[in-house]
C-alpha cells in the first residue's frame, strides 16, 4: 500500500464498533420503504463529527474506515468457540450494513473490509504500514485488543469518552507496556471471545508474573515454580 507522499498521518476507525454504537444508542429509524436506518444515521452522524475534529483543510491526513466482513474468520479454524458466545446480530440492523459502507463512501471515505479477517486484523496491519512509511498513526477506537498497537508513533482515540490512549494510558489498563499486552491475554483469556485464559490468572496476575519473569516464554519455562 503506497500512502501519499505529502500525508502526515493515518486515521483508521474501526468501523464495527461505530456501527453497533450507533445502533444501541438511538430508536427505531426507517426510511419510506421501510428499511431501518438507525444505525446509518447514528453512525453518519459520528463519521462527520469526526472529521471535522481530526481532518486538516491542507490534506495532510489520510482516513480509512475499517469493517468485519463477516462472523468468521481465521481464528475459527484455529479455535471453533472463538465468540460462539456471541449473541446473534439483530436483524433490523442486518440491512443497514451495506447501506453504512455506501454512506461512508459517500464522504469520501474508504471503507475497507476483507474477508476472513477482523477490523482489528487490518488495522494492525495498516497501522505498522503507516508507521513505516513515516505516518503518525491515530486509531480511533475502544477496543482493548488494540492497545498492543500503542507506541511513539499510533495512537488511539477513544471515540466515547474523547481521550487519547497512549502508552501511559495502557499500563493504566493492563499494568503492563504494551509490547506485553498480548501476553497478559494469553495468560488471562478474554471472556468477551469466549477465549479461556489460565485458570485463577486475571490480568492484574497477569502483569504481576510478568513483571517477575519479563515474558511468557520465560514464564512459561519456571511454570513450576509458581505457587
Amino acid at each position: 500500500m503506497a500512502l501519499a507522499s505529502k500525508a502526515e498521518r493515518l486515521i483508521l476507525v474501526d468501523g464495527s464498533g461505530y456501527i453497533f454504537r450507533a445502533y444501541h444508542a438511538l430508536p427505531p429509524m426507517s426510511r419510506a420503504d421501510g428499511t431501518p436506518v438507525n444505525a446509518v444515521y447514528g453512525f453518519s452522524n459520528m463519521l462527520m463529527k469526526l472529521m471535522d475534529d481530526l481532518l486538516d483543510k491542507n490534506e495532510t491526513e489520510l482516513i480509512a474506515v475499517i469493517f468485519d466482513a463477516g462472523r468468521v474468520t481465521f481464528r475459527n479454524d484455529v479455535y471453533p468457540e472463538y465468540k460462539a458466545n456471541r449473541d446473534e446480530t439483530p436483524e433490523d440492523l442486518i440491512p443497514q450494513f451495506d447501506l453504512i459502507r455506501d454512506a461512508t463512501r459517500a464522504f469520501n471515505v474508504a471503507a475497507v473490509q476483507m474477508k476472513g479477517f477482523e477490523a482489528d486484523d487490518l488495522i494492525a496491519t495498516y497501522a505498522r504500514m503507516g508507521k513505516e512509511q513515516g505516518l503518525k498513526v491515530t486509531v480511533v477506537s475502544a477496543d482493548k485488543d488494540l492497545m498492543q498497537l500503542v507506541d511513539d508513533d499510533i495512537e488511539m482515540l477513544d471515540p466515547m469518552k474523547q481521550r487519547i490512549i497512549g502508552r501511559e494510558q495502557v499500563i493504566e489498563k493492563f499494568g503492563v507496556l504494551p509490547e506485553k499486552v498480548i501476553d497478559v491475554q494469553a495468560l488471562a483469556g478474554d471472556s468477551s471471545d469466549n477465549v479461556p485464559g489460565v485458570p485463577g490468572i486475571g490480568v492484574k496476575t497477569a502483569a504481576l508474573l510478568l513483571g517477575e519473569y519479563g515474558d511468557l516464554e520465560t514464564l512459561l519455562a519456571h511454570a513450576e515454580e509458581i505457587k
